[in-house]
């Protein structure tokens, strides 16, 4: 059974400040997540599942459906406020945030009966990193052992301000111990800081962060609602609240002897956490087509 991508795709695109899932970067008017499809069909994935809100979902379908006809199929969920809640529990009043990272896997539960990878829309992960994703769901993944694909902190920051990341802390035999989300990350010199509580702390320019690149048994959607059902209890006062992948990562580990290998990945990340970035991802795309990683039309 081929494994399956899921993609990530209903962010509000808040600090960007329009649709970027749809924007163009290639030289064919491809968007990110075109590469990244085009990425995980070589890499054997069988299978291509977006996230959306329904509010978009005819202008999205419109781009999409057209040129991934007869390469892979595809199948669309709607991440809505209502979806999953426990029963009889209403939207609480004053909630304008989707629920996270967390909700929207679960939301995926009826989509997906096989070993999958969740990625978002809008990074670019590279050739390298897809294969790595696809050998392990192929050969290793099961209810026991996830995956998260690591990649190098130097190769995942922005030009254009600081960034987050989740700082993973691995043990000898690769297995995460736990990540810890650091904000405003950003270089300084040859050093690479972050900033907490007014303090600068320098952080390894080679650690191994989160890009939200995870590899998952079918297993996971049956804790996913639990522990989501519980957070939803917990936060429901607290419309910022946002339930994240790693907060199921942490369950896994620490309540059901799960293990999550790290796989670590030499892909060059990059991505548009600001609009001055898009200049710079359009020339990257453009390098790695002109040296023969990507064809001059992905779909052509």
């Amino acid at each position: 059974m081929q494994p399956t991508l899921l993609i990530l795709a209903a962010g509000m695109a808040s600090r960007y400040g329009s649709m970027k899932q749809t924007q163009s970067f290639g030289p064919a008017g491809e968007t990110i997540m075109d590469y990244s499809i085009y990425d995980a069909i070589r890499a054997g994935f069988g299978k291509v599942v977006f996230i959306i809100r329904k509010d978009f979902a005819d202008d999205f379908k419109a781009v999409f459906e057209p040129k991934l006809k007869d390469k892979i199929a595809t199948e669309y969920v709607y991440q809505e406020m209502n979806s999953y809640l426990p029963a009889g529990t209403e939207v609480p009043e004053g909630r304008t945030k989707p629920w996270g990272t967390g909700h929207a896997v679960l939301c995926a539960v009826d989509a997906i009966k096989e070993p999958f990878a969740v990625i978002n829309a809008d990074d670019f992960y590279g050739k390298d990193a897809f294969a790595k994703a696809a050998g392990f769901l192929n050969n290793d993944c099961n209810d026991k052992t996830y995956s998260i694909i690591g990649y190098v902190l130097a190769k995942t920051l922005s030009e254009n301000g600081t960034v987050s990341r989740g700082v993973c802390k691995v043990d000898a035999n690769n297995n995460l111990v736990s990540i810890n989300e650091r904000t405003k990350i950003y270089k300084e010199g040859d050093k690479v800081v972050y900033e907490e509580n007014d303090a600068k702390h320098e952080v390894p320019a080679d650690s191994s962060v989160s890009m939200n690149f995870w590899c998952f048994a079918p297993a996971v959607f049956s804790e996913a609602e639990k522990l989501f059902h519980s957070f939803v209890k917990e936060n429901y006062s607290n419309p910022k609240s946002e339930f994240f992948i790693p907060l199921l990562a942490e369950d896994f580990m620490h309540n059901h002897h799960g293990s999550i290998k790290v796989i670590p990945t030499s892909a060059q990340w990059f991505g548009v956490t600001y609009k001055e970035d898009a200049p710079g991802v359009k020339a990257s795309i453009d390098k790695l087509v002109a040296a023969g990683e990507y064809p001059t039309s992905l779909w052509g």
